[in-house]
């Protein structure tokens, strides 16, 4: 799931993105509106967090212009102001969740799953591909009952087949999954994370289609 931050508190910033990557995350940093919106344009997003309080222009005018450009995107707006007319003004704005500074880590990651489960055709708890189940909140994922450890971005490949099980995906739109903007990718990661996915959960629980890419097939 790749996520865009746009917050100019340098600070707090770096560290949500370290702790944002730890929970499985890809994610971007823009430290005011103009990166943000350039950030916006230039790839394919599944959610925003949005602080209102921006050097150059204010976050709300910036969520009007985001929204003209792209209406699907989640958005979360992550600020200080706490007065109810501001959390009237961001809803109304196009938000789809507003939450105040300061707070805790935990309600902000629980706030993620439940925008990731609006923006997605299946919103069950747990997915369920033959012998294989995948906790959304947790994780966790299980062959034939037995806990199977996978790395963050193995889990993210699997998650983002698991979704839409009859899409195909590419190569790179997997990759927009796993990596932010700038990020280093060898030409054969994706490969290498479904290869290992195969070995951890059966051959033929992911698909090669040849010269398009790859799509969920079933665990022995």
């Amino acid at each position: 799931m790749r996520v865009l931050l746009i917050e100019d508190d340098i600070s707090l910033a770096e560290g949500m993105v370290k702790a944002l990557r730890r929970a499985g995350y890809a994610v971007d940093h823009a430290a005011n509106g103009g990166e943000g919106l350039r950030y916006f344009e230039a790839g394919q997003l599944d959610l925003l967090i949005l602080d209102l309080g921006l050097p150059d222009i204010d976050g709300l005018v910036l969520l009007r212009k985001l929204r003209q450009l792209q209406t699907g995107v989640p958005v979360l707006i992550l600020t200080a102001r706490d007065a109810l007319t501001d959390k009237v003004s961001g809803l109304d704005a196009g938000a789809d969740d507003y939450l105040t500074k300061p707070f805790a880590f935990e309600e902000l990651l629980a706030r993620i799953r439940v925008l990731s489960r609006r923006n997605t055709p299946i919103r069950e708890p747990e997915l369920h591909i033959g012998s294989v189940v995948i906790n959304i909140a947790s994780h966790e994922v299980r062959l034939d009952g037995e806990v199977q450890k996978l790395s963050r971005r193995e889990f993210a490949i699997l998650r983002a087949l698991a979704d839409r099980p009859g899409q195909v995906f590419s190569r790179e739109q997997l990759e927009e999954k796993l990596y932010s903007w700038g990020d280093e990718v060898s030409s054969n990661t994706v490969d290498v994370h479904v290869h290992n996915l195969r070995k951890k959960l059966g051959h033929n629980l992911i698909k090669n289609i040849r010269g398009v890419g790859f799509i969920l097939g079933a665990s022995e």
